[in-house]
C-alpha cells in the first residue's frame, strides 16, 4: 500500500521480514570471517545507516565496538553532489585494528571511495565494507562490499534509516520513491 505524500508516494521494495533475515545471514558471514578478532571495530556512515548497524551489530557473535562518520554527498536532494563531505570524524583510533566500515547503501561510489581512502590511510589491520543496498548500475568509482544485504536498480529509495530530505528514515522497510505529477 503507498503512502501518500504531497509530492511522491512510496511503494514497498523490501519488506521488513526479507531485511531482517538477511542482516542475520550477514551477521553470521561476518561473525565467521572476523574469527579470532578481539574486537572489531564497526563504523557506521551517519546517518541512513544508523538502522542497519545497530540491528547488524546485535546480531554479531563477537566483540564489537562502534564508531561512526558522518559524510555527506546529497544533502536534500533526490542525486549525488559527489562532493563528499566529512561532517563528524571516528573517535576511536584504528591503527592495527580490524575494521568493519557499514554504509546503507552503495551508489554511485563517490562516497565509499573517499571514505575507504580516509581510513585505510589510518593503518587499520583489515578494513571491509557490508552495505545493506548496493546500486552497481550507477557505479562511477570502483569500490566493492565484501558484504550486500540487496542489489537494486536504479531507484531513489527510502525507509530502514535512509532518507527523502530527512524524512522517511523510520519506515520499517525499503520503499521505492515515485514522484506525483
Amino acid at each position: 500500500m503507498p503512502i501518500d505524500h504531497s509530492s511522491y508516494e512510496i511503494d514497498v521494495m523490501i519488506s521488513a521480514k526479507s531485511i531482517a533475515a538477511k542482516v542475520e545471514s550477514l551477521a553470521k558471514e561476518i561473525t565467521a570471517f572476523y574469527a579470532g578478532t578481539d574486537k572489531l571495530v564497526v563504523v557506521g556512515l551517519l546517518r541512513g545507516s544508523f538502522v542497519f548497524i545497530a540491528d547488524l551489530v546485535r546480531e554479531l557473535n563477537m566483540p564489537a565496538e562502534v564508531d561512526f562518520l558522518e559524510v555527506s554527498s546529497y544533502g536534500d536532494s533526490m542525486k549525488s553532489s559527489r562532493e563528499v563531505r566529512i561532517m563528524k570524524d571516528l573517535r576511536g583510533e584504528i591503527e592495527g585494528r580490524d575494521v568493519l566500515v557499514v554504509e546503507d547503501i552503495i551508489d554511485t561510489g563517490h562516497t565509499m571511495a573517499h571514505v575507504m581512502t580516509l581510513l585505510q590511510s589510518r593503518g587499520p589491520k583489515r578494513l571491509e565494507i557490508a552495505t545493506l543496498l548496493d546500486k552497481p548500475s550507477r557505479r562511477e568509482v570502483e569500490i566493492k562490499a565484501r558484504w550486500v544485504g540487496f542489489e537494486i536498480p536504479d531507484e531513489f529509495v527510502v525507509g530502514y534509516g535512509i532518507d527523502y530530505a530527512q524524512r522517511n528514515r523510520n519506515l520499517p522497510y525499503i520503499g521505492k520513491v515515485r514522484q506525483l505529477e
